[in-house]
């Protein structure tokens, strides 16, 4: 595993010996690399996401929607709740 060193203000680095110490992360370490995993994880959300509107903009012109009838043809499939 590789090393990095950072430099944080003192409120910044109080926080982060705060997050340790409550005993959900063992260490600096793992808290930062929860919070990269976390940065990670909403990077891909938010290109999944652009990739849909993408595909949706590039799909056309959006077609009238009917909720009356939309709601009918759920309850004929789901029943009638």
């Amino acid at each position: 595993m590789a090393t990095m060193n950072i430099s944080l203000p003192d409120l910044m680095k109080r926080w982060v010996e705060t997050r340790t110490a409550s005993g959900r992360f063992s260490n600096a370490s793992d808290y930062v690399r929860h919070l990269i995993r976390r940065d990670q994880e909403r990077e891909q959300a938010s290109k999944m996401l652009q990739q849909a509107i993408d595909e949706g903009i590039a799909s056309g012109e959006p077609e009238p929607f009917d909720f009356d009838e939309f709601h009918a043809r759920m309850r004929e499939r789901h029943g009638s709740n």
